[in-house]
């Protein structure tokens, strides 16, 4: 028996939606993905018509789905200006092609494209640091130095480069697996983020997540029709880390139960207002760098300054 599209009823369909019964054409699905990235900007509020928006863009299908997006959606805002920066991790063989790619979509798409490096910022590369910490027993996995690393740098060259406006391209998929982490952690104040109007939070840019209601597989999807070019391998150090055992949790759950990640989503974002009660928060500055700390010094430089004891030639 030939399927039509549920949506238009006339094309044959190229995705199906478990967790909606939906079976969609091409044009239907990536019309449906930008609706979706619409109304999220729309519920959570995330822009205004003057912002000038930073787009942390990797090299990813998830970042280079959202620029193209954003620069879509950005048309119709003449007031509004976007830029994208990329973080150079230095990770041989991994990460030059995702910048050789977040290059060609920015100069498709004739937007501003900001690249820095770990080793300008902190005077190494993951490289370097994952050969220092293999062998210590105990130590942090290079995932957990990266993600501190890259959020402050991320934050420092938005800031210095006057946007408004921070937006990642976190799925629904990201946000799940990190409310779940917190959990894990122990670490339940994490649930409810930061904002930027914190008391104390002046030097942080606000951080936006346009695609925290579109579940990954979508965006990918997306990134595939659109013809997106985007990174063919994985981190080398991404399968150390505890996220994919929460990923394949997840996605397990999801596989039996559709709509287990949105009903995940949810919960935790009913939670986010009890959290916010019960752990107000006040940042100060690092007593080293002058950047927003909750304690005297920050986790970036609270990182380093561990490294460095342990490896003074680092």
């Amino acid at each position: 028996m030939l399927l039509f599209c549920n949506k238009c009823g006339r094309s044959p369909p190229v995705f199906f939606r478990p967790y909606s019964g939906e079976r969609l054409c091409r044009g239907c699905f990536l019309r449906s993905v930008e609706k979706q990235v619409r109304q999220t900007v729309s519920k959570y509020r995330m822009f205004r018509e003057q912002d000038k928006i930073a787009v942390a863009l990797s090299g990813g299908k998830d970042s280079l789905a959202l620029l193209y997006i954003l620069h879509r959606i950005e048309k119709n805002f003449p007031k509004a200006r976007l830029f994208a920066l990329t973080v150079d991790e230095g990770i041989p063989h991994y990460r030059e092609e995702a910048v050789k790619n977040a290059r060609k979509a920015c100069e498709e798409l004739n937007v501003e494209h900001v690249v820095v490096s770990f080793r300008e910022l902190y005077g190494f590369t993951l490289q370097t640091l994952a050969e220092k910490i293999k062998d210590i027993r105990g130590e942090m996995t290079p995932c957990s130095y990266c993600g501190v690393l890259r959020r402050r740098a991320l934050n420092k060259v938005a800031r210095e480069m006057g946007a408004d406006k921070l937006a990642t391209a976190h799925t629904l998929d990201d946000e799940v697996q990190t409310m779940l982490l917190n959990l894990v952690h122990g670490d339940i104040r994490r649930i409810s983020r930061v904002e930027a109007v914190t008391p104390g939070a002046e030097k942080l840019v606000q951080r936006v997540k346009p695609f925290s209601e579109v579940p990954e597989n979508e965006v990918a999807l997306y990134a595939y029709l659109k013809g997106v070019d985007f990174q063919s391998s994985i981190c080398p150090y991404a399968p150390q880390a505890l996220r994919t055992e929460v990923r394949e949790f997840v996605n397990r759950l999801e596989a039996r139960h559709p709509g287990s990640k949105f009903k995940l989503y949810r919960s935790f974002e009913k939670l986010k207002p009890a959290v916010k009660a019960s752990f107000p928060s006040q940042l100060s500055q690092c007593q080293l760098c002058g950047e927003p700390a909750s304690q005297p010094l920050c986790e970036p430089c609270r990182l380093l300054e561990s490294l460095r004891a342990k490896f003074p030639k680092l």
